[in-house]
This record gives C-alpha cells, structure tokens and sequence, in this order.
C-alpha cells in the first residue's frame, strides 16, 4: 500500500504524516508512506487545499487533518 501525504510542509502535512505513520503501525500493513511537496503533483491529483491524503494513487481527503483513527477506519476500507 502506498500512502502519500500531500503538501508543501506545513505543521498539519507533518502531523498528518505522522497519524499515517501511527495508523499503519496500528494497523500492522506494509505501507510505504511518502511526503509529497511538488505542487505540480499535488495540482496534478486535483487538490487544492492541503494537507492531503493519497492512497494508492486516489485522493481521500483534502484540507483536512486527519486523526489518526481516521486514517485506520479508511484504510480498513480499502
């Protein structure tokens, strides 16, 4: 699984990088879990508020911090 955090490095990109982290751990999945900084590729996904989150390619949310209970209830959806 890869999980991509979009965004340009603001404390909420980190934070919800960090809640990806968490959640994988939780969860105990192989994910690779990337920053994303170039807005080229964030603009190319269609957002355009960020912190956002990628999972294996699709957008899952936008402009938003997830928690990381959050991010586990999408996953656990895929």
């Amino acid at each position: 699984m890869k999980i991509e955090i979009l965004g340009m490095g603001c404390p909420k990109c980190k934070k919800l990088y960090e809640n990806a982290q968490t959640a994988a751990k939780e969860l105990n999945i192989a994910a690779d879990i990337v920053k994303v900084a170039d807005i080229d590729k964030i603009t190319g996904y269609g957002v355009m508020m960020t912190p956002a989150l990628a999972i294996d390619g699709t957008v899952v949310s936008s402009g938003k911090l997830l928690n990381k209970d959050e991010i586990i209830k999408i996953i656990s959806k895929r």
